[in-house]
């Protein structure tokens, strides 16, 4: 008889970044794991921002500490997904 092995499911995790044109880049506003992850997905939500799963890019962020700019290497990566996330609003 063989035991089926079930891999551990990831902790939901989430990063709230604000931006303003006027800011130099983009600031990790809020970051967490599990239940505090979700709370900050559905306040997004509620407010009607924009949420975007990429896991990969969440882990980068949670590296960041609060009310500190995201680093230059992300710069591109964010910029992308924030006009990707506008162009969806002028729609």
């Amino acid at each position: 008889m063989t035991k089926e092995r079930q891999m551990p499911s990831r902790r939901r995790q989430a990063v709230a970044l604000a931006y303003t044109g006027g800011d130099q880049a983009p600031t990790v506003l809020a970051k967490g794991y599990g239940e505090l992850a979700e709370r900050i997905i559905n306040e997004a939500q509620s407010q009607g921002i924009f949420v975007h799963d990429a896991p990969e890019l969440v882990s980068l962020l949670m590296q960041v500490d609060l009310d500190s700019r995201i680093p230059p290497v992300l710069y591109e990566v964010i910029a992308e997904l924030l006009a990707w996330a506008h162009g969806i609003d002028s729609q």
